[in-house]
């Protein structure tokens, strides 16, 4: 019994839930995009959520960051509903869409200064939080350069560094490499590991580089049709359609066929 009770003192505890999705149904004039889905991702987790073109990936992350409304369905995010409490969302994560959203006439240093002001960044501490980050990225010495003479490759490395400016205990990332040199993937796949260990920040991605996300995420929902369709650890969705790569794994699941 006293052995027993140790083992149960020193078990590790586990991580809380800090995005909670039950049933989440969303439809567009009758066509439904998301369509009765259900997962969890656990605080300090690399997620990766998968799935082609149209699958209901970046619907379903709209409705997480409270651009979209659902249809149905509960969605928590930190704690917080997705439709009572908006403002508590928005203020506890940080967002990368695929679409790019910097100003390109402001510089560096000012896209991300007006960041900390929107999330009420104590005054005092904006300057030099905005320059540690541009540090972090090595752009401090472009810091102030206006927007529109920076490459695709820099602009993406200022947009994920807004994101962790008002130090958000989730970060979500739509696509967060699409059209990067490899260089610069490399970095900001090496620069989002160290953020996830060093700062405990969790990381929500999607992106259709799997030989990367089978490199970076430690969990995996793969979505097609607006359903889930596998859900578990990289290795467990692997071996579950008997493959070796994880990008295999997502073509046995999703199948071959060309998407529109």
């Amino acid at each position: 019994m006293a052995e027993m009770a140790t083992k149960m003192e020193t078990a590790p505890e586990t991580p809380p839930r800090v995005v909670e999705v039950n049933n989440l149904v969303k439809r567009f004039n009758g066509i439904t995009a998301v369509d009765d889905i259900t997962f969890e991702v656990k605080q300090g987790d690399i997620f990766a959520f998968l799935g082609p073109n149209g699958a209901g990936k970046s619907t379903s992350i709209k409705i997480m960051t409270t651009v979209l409304r659902p249809t149905s369905g509960a969605v928590a995010v930190n704690g917080y509903d997705v439709i009572s409490q908006e403002r508590e969302v928005r203020e506890s994560i940080g967002v990368v869409f695929q679409e790019h959203t910097l100003d390109d006439y402001l510089t560096a240093f000012e896209n991300l200064y007006y960041h900390c002001a929107l999330y009420k960044v104590p005054r005092r501490e904006r300057k030099e939080r905005v320059n540690e980050m541009l540090n972090n990225i090595g752009l401090y010495d472009r810091r102030n350069h206006i927007l529109k003479t920076f490459s695709g490759g820099m602009k993406r490395r200022i947009e994920i560094v807004r994101g962790l400016l008002h130090y958000p205990s989730i970060l979500i990332l739509d696509e967060p490499t699409t059209g990067l040199d490899a260089q610069t993937r490399f970095f900001l796949w090496n620069y989002i590991e160290r953020v996830n260990r060093d700062y405990k920040v969790t990381i929500f991605l999607t992106s259709h580089n799997l030989e990367e996300i089978e490199k970076v995420s430690r969990h995996t929902a793969i979505i097609d049709n607006g359903k889930i369709l596998a859900n578990g650890t990289n290795k467990e969705i692997m071996d579950k359609t008997g493959a070796n790569s994880l990008e295999k794994a997502f073509l046995e699941i999703t199948g071959y066929s060309l998407r529109n």
